[in-house]
């Protein structure tokens, strides 16, 4: 089944036919619900999904700051299941930041700013001062930052 955000044309040359397909993803920025992000024919047309994509984006960011900047490993443990434990970590901070990063080059001004609103969420709630309980010693993320 085609999706609804492509064109089929056909025409014939010396060779044969060749069928080509117009797509409607676009190499610049534009406002709208009409796209497609991360799968083929989602979110479509249909503005619910839009949003619901929009809401999708926004806590894949958030969930990356927070892996990023959890401690979960407690002072102790076995070295090497902590070893272990942070390398399946990073996999997944690194598995769900490619996802944003993927979203993100739909070039659609709402994923933008979904992921980006999402970093800014997620960094002022698990990775600011702002929400931290002071008097205690400072914990130190799981994971080191990200380059």
């Amino acid at each position: 089944m085609e999706s609804n955000m492509v064109e089929t044309t056909s025409a014939w040359n010396t060779t044969g036919l060749h069928v080509h397909r117009k797509s409607l993803l676009r190499m610049s920025f534009y406002w709208g619900h009409k796209s497609e992000i991360l799968f083929p024919g989602w979110p479509g047309c249909n503005p619910g999904m839009y949003a619901l994509a929009l809401i999708f984006v926004f806590v894949l960011a958030v969930i990356v700051e927070w892996i990023s900047y959890c401690s979960i490993i407690k002072p102790g443990a076995n070295k090497v299941a902590a070893g272990f434990f942070q390398t399946g970590m990073h996999t997944v901070r690194v598995g769900l930041s490619y996802m944003v990063m993927l979203a993100v080059m739909s070039f659609n001004g709402g994923v933008f700013l979904a992921a980006v609103f999402g970093h800014a969420i997620g960094f002022l709630v698990f990775g600011s001062k702002a929400f931290r309980k002071s008097g205690g010693p400072e914990k130190v993320p799981d994971l080191p930052p990200r380059k």
